[in-house]
């Protein structure tokens, strides 16, 4: 059963139904095609993942009555149909016969009829169908999100709808050990790939469209890794230098703390945590690649059970979030994600600070950072941790990127730009 779109509805109904994530889900289902179909079938997902909430809203009155469970497939198969004929130049005629075949290749005939009638409807009505939604619905996210994004950022709160709506761009971070910046985008220009200059980043690239890893010069011998810009300004903000012992508290997978390895080769130690053992493989597989050494560990980074004592000069805690700064690249959050969510996570933002507050040098440095937009997790979080530590200071970041807040700086997502981001610098008193 080689086909895109019913891949794409059978991964959608796994999340919408079961809870399933995108990023486990998406690759069970690609096995089952072939490597032609694959970019297509990625982009119905997270496509058809962005506009759910819109498509949802305007879909629902087109159904007879509500489908079964078990044929949430055929719902999803209708909403992967709709958004190929609103968001794609697949031709309509495609869009709508491929979903009506896809019922009968499903052994569910008795859809065909209901699909190709939705489509057609859609096709006929086109942006009418849209029209007096409510304000969330419009912006595809969900009630709750919406609200708790305006009242955040009520100027820049339309900016952010959009840019969750869009594709991400692709970036890449250049192993400044191997290579300066412009002499790789020479290499990436003689492979016929096109891409410029991050703006804030001093070793970003952002490429002008996605492609394989594989076809990246010497990305299998270290040169290069895929990191969005936002992330990538972690290693400035660490203030690094010979002879220190730096902790990556949660490292998973492992993007921070090769930047770190490579910004500063001199460290004395670096110690990469995790609490999930299979995610720290992938910490582990980051730097052989780029051939790079930390101490990795399975650990709890909200409690100290883990620590021998020894204190760490630098510590970078990118904290468990809600994730809606990057909603544009983990589209599945929309769907999972719960307001009570918000004071949970900000609760265990909390608990790890103190935890890892032990375990830095008097005279260190912690950078905290999330990929969130909401103020609960990111300036509420560090106040509220000021407060209970009298040996902390905030050190204002001064920068050319994001927006200055009470504690930190904020980077909101932007349509071709970095992603949504937070940090936050604090130091420890010296003894």
């Amino acid at each position: 059963m080689s086909c895109p779109r019913i891949a794409a509805a059978q991964c959608l109904a796994a999340i919408v139904g079961d809870g399933q994530s995108l990023s486990r889900q998406l690759t069970i289902n690609e096995t089952k095609l072939p490597e032609n179909q694959r970019s297509l079938y990625r982009e119905l997902c997270y496509g058809t993942l962005r506009q759910y909430w819109r498509l949802d809203a305007a879909l629902k009155p087109c159904f007879s009555r509500p489908l079964k469970k078990r044929d949430l497939d055929i719902k999803m198969l209708v909403y992967v149909g709709a958004y190929q004929l609103f968001h794609t130049r697949v031709p309509h005629h495609a869009a709508i016969n491929s979903c009506v075949e896809g019922a009968r290749k499903l052994n569910k005939k008795w859809a065909a009829g209901m699909i190709n009638a939705i489509l057609r409807r859609c096709q006929r009505e086109g942006d009418e169908l849209f029209e007096g939604l409510s304000p969330a619905a419009a912006s595809s996210h969900p009630q709750w999100l919406h609200q708790a994004i305006s009242r955040a950022w009520p100027e820049a709160a339309d900016q952010i709808f959009t840019a969750n709506n869009s594709h991400p761009p692709f970036c890449l971070r250049v192993n400044a050990q191997h290579s300066d910046r412009d002499a790789y985008l020479d290499a990436l220009r003689a492979e016929g790939i096109g891409a410029s200059h991050c703006a804030f980043s001093a070793r970003g690239l952002r490429l002008d469209q996605a492609v394989p890893v594989s076809s990246l010069p010497g990305f299998a011998e270290g040169s290069v890794s895929v990191q969005d810009e936002a992330a990538q300004l972690c290693t400035d903000l660490l203030d690094l230098a010979p002879g220190q012992r730096v902790l990556d508290a949660c490292a998973a997978p492992g993007g921070k703390t090769c930047a770190i390895l490579e910004a500063e080769p001199a460290l004395d130690e670096v110690v990469a945590l995790d609490v999930d053992g299979q995610r720290l493989e992938r910490v582990e597989d980051n730097l052989e690649r780029l051939g790079l050494r930390a101490s990795c560990a399975v650990a709890d980074a909200s409690t100290t059970d883990w620590w021998d004592g020894r204190h760490f000069d630098r510590i970078l805690l990118d904290a468990p979030c809600s994730a809606t700064g990057v909603l544009r690249r983990n589209p599945d959050i929309r769907l999972h994600r719960r307001a009570e969510d918000i004071a949970e996570l900000a609760a265990l933002q909390g608990k790890m600070l103190d935890a890892l507050w032990q375990c830095l040098a008097p005279g260190g440095r912690l950078v905290y950072a999330t990929c969130s937009v909401l103020p609960a997790e990111n300036t509420s979080s560090v106040g509220a941790f000021l407060a209970r530590h009298s040996d902390a200071r905030h050190i204002e970041i001064k920068a050319p990127w994001g927006l200055n807040v009470e504690f930190g700086r904020q980077i909101l997502p932007q349509t071709d730009g970095a992603d949504g981001f937070f940090y936050a610098v604090l130091s420890k008193d010296a003894a």
